[in-house]
């Protein structure tokens, strides 16, 4: 036991033999099965009752203790580097726990705050040149049907299970932005593992395809910058179009828009496909939905405008008109993805975030809202028609909306006194319960957000940025550029008869040679701004003379500086020594609790010692 625990005045000392190489080993999924039902059983014993998540997260927690985490480490015995995310996994355990079964959710939901907790303290102890190989390392586990899960890593698995402890810390950020930044170039291999190459250290030389995320997310606003000018150009005056020139084919504008939809639809298509092999259905946001309404519409638009020319007469401006009608729908939902394409600005990213929740939160009012409509539906339909006439279901569903929306239709039931008393019940619930519910709902998930603002963004970065290099694709076409892929490239990868062999695929580089034809331009701006106007190429050699930023602590010049200022002659800084300074200090590293403690077994060894001398003085 002491073995272990001496560790925590020497966190690097266990490393040596499984922190060598993070490559070196390649554990199975049922050896990480085994170390996540190891860990899971130690934090049973740590937390066997309901537990404060907020103090479980404190620095200063008397729950995670440096023992504790030494405790940990020392139970993965040769597989440390595989820690993090077993951990992790542990956690999506607990967290499944605590939702199938609510009288134990406090337990559980505690037990899951302290294995992300662990995997965060623990990862923050390993050597600075192992973090990234740490977090990008893949791995695999047993599942519960007995089959093997899709290879993640530690990173992708936070990221998944939206865990804004782990993903706020200084080294996940590290990693993420060296992702954004490109100073890291992950490529996925043909096992769906990770392979790191740092930039600019001397690692290897990167090819320039591979570039920066933040790039990436530049070509994505000006391509849908350019989306919405097509898209404006092409609603523009509709009806005056309507002549048989225009009837009979599709102006430019048309063809650029339905072009870059079709890129879209593609580009969305895929990233479904990727989330429902490689990921989960959590993945899925209420971007993703607003994603399918937008496609489903520009892909009606299209369909529309399609038959219109080849209809004939009255049908083909019928379908004309038709298909400007449904495009005229998608421009709500085109502006407001235009906060997805923004959100790598903080503010933006935030408010996004804002939003998200509220709406996820608003969906208790809408279930409610729903039982309550049929019901009172269904009544006002009855009494409308118990006199033999009947409107239509459409005016009942039409006066409730109205209701709803603040501007009642009091005088359709006026000439029935049941069917009236009924209305103004529906617009009391409606104006007064319901939507003091939702108020209620939407300032609960503002809170939550701004309270803790800055681990939610810092998380939403981290997803915004893995997400775009997570497919097992390396070589990514951003839209539109992924429809020359769809033509030029994926028939050599997928249809049998044109298939290229994995070596001469390798060494003829198909995509390297599209790519490098297709984004020329934009890269010589790229690497004229990287080698001219970008200082990150030196950020290591400024950190290598800089040092460390909470500087050089055990050095005694820096302790008990001498003076040797000529015109300070025989003046001294450190007349009093470091060491007696600092014993006035709080031991800050430490809860209360600890503190007391370890202030009461100091009193008691005294109380000891001094009983020892009290006896030998006796006798």
């Amino acid at each position: 036991m002491s073995g272990f625990l001496g560790s925590e005045l020497h966190p690097g000392a266990e490393d040596n033999t499984s922190l060598i190489s993070t490559q070196s080993l390649n554990p199975g999924p049922d050896t990480l099965t085994k170390l996540v039902k190891r860990l899971r059983g130690l934090t049973l014993v740590l937390l066997p009752v309901e537990v404060d998540p907020s103090s479980i997260d404190d620095p200063t927690s008397r729950v995670i203790t440096p023992r504790v985490i030494s405790a940990y480490r020392a139970a993965a015995g040769d597989f440390t580097e595989a820690l993090p995310y077993c951990l992790l996994r542990a956690r999506t355990e607990f967290m499944w726990d605590a939702n199938h079964n609510p009288a134990d959710y406090g337990e559980n939901l505690g037990r899951a705050v302290a294995c992300e907790v662990l995997a965060r303290r623990i990862v923050h102890l390993a050597e600075p040149d192992k973090i990234k190989d740490i977090m990008a390392k893949r791995f695999q586990h047993r599942q519960i049907d007995g089959d093997e899960s899709e290879m993640s890593s530690a990173l992708e698995m936070a990221i998944d299970q939206h865990c804004t402890i782990f993903l706020s810390s200084s080294e996940a950020q590290e990693v993420v932005n060296a992702l954004w930044t490109g100073d890291l170039i992950q490529i996925n291999n043909k096992h769906h593992d990770i392979d790191c190459w740092l930039v600019g250290e001397g690692f290897m030389l990167l090819p320039l395809i591979d570039q920066p995320n933040r790039y990436q997310n530049i070509f994505r606003i000006s391509v849908w910058l350019f989306f919405l000018f097509v898209y404006s150009q092409a609603v523009r005056e509709p009806l005056e179009r309507l002549d048989e020139t225009h009837e009979n084919s599709l102006d430019e504008w048309e063809i650029v828009l339905y072009v870059l939809s079709l890129s879209f639809i593609v580009e969305d298509l895929h990233k479904l496909f990727t989330l429902l092999r490689l990921v989960t259905y959590r993945a899925f946001t209420f971007w993703s939905a607003i994603a399918f309404i937008t496609d489903s519409l520009l892909l009606s638009a299209f369909t529309l405008r399609i038959v219109g020319l080849h209809a004939t007469g009255e049908n083909s401006s019928m379908m004309h008109l038709r298909s400007f009608q449904v495009l005229s729908c998608v421009a709500p939902f085109i502006w407001m993805k235009l906060l997805t394409v923004f959100d790598g600005y903080k503010y933006i990213g935030t408010m996004q975030i804002c939003v998200a929740r509220m709406l996820k939160e608003s969906g208790i009012f809408f279930a409610l809202l729903s039982v309550l409509a049929i019901g009172f539906a269904q009544g006002l339909y009855a009494l409308d028609a118990a006199d033999g006439k009947a409107e239509g279901a459409s005016s009942v569903l039409n006066v409730l909306v109205q209701a709803l929306l603040q501007s009642p239709d009091y005088e359709k039931f006026g000439s029935s006194p049941t069917g009236l008393g009924l209305y103004y019940l529906w617009n009391a619930v409606t104006a007064i319960v319901l939507l003091n519910v939702l108020i209620s709902l939407f300032s609960s998930a503002y809170s939550d957000v701004v309270e803790d603002a800055e681990a939610q963004y810092l998380a939403f970065f981290a997803s915004k940025t893995v997400g775009m290099i997570r497919a097992p694709d390396s070589y990514v076409y951003p839209a539109p550029f992924n429809l020359i892929e769809a033509v030029f490239v994926a028939p050599f990868e997928f249809l049998p008869f044109l298939r290229i062999g994995e070596k001469r695929y390798a060494k003829a580089g198909l995509n390297r040679y599209i790519m490098g034809t297709i984004f020329f331009i934009p890269l010589v701006f790229i690497a004229f701004f990287e080698s001219m106007s970008d200082r990150r190429k030196h950020t290591w050699l400024n950190n290598w003379f800089r040092g460390n930023d909470e500087g050089d602590e055990d050095s005694p010049a820096n302790r008990n500086p001498i003076v040797d200022d000529p015109n300070c002659q025989g003046l001294e800084i450190s007349k009093v020594s470091f060491e007696e300074l600092i014993k006035v200090f709080p031991n800050t590293s430490q809860s209360a609790e600890a503190t007391i403690v370890k202030e009461i077994d100091d009193v008691k060894k005294q109380l000891t010692q001094l009983m020892k001398k009290l006896d030998k003085l006796q006798t």
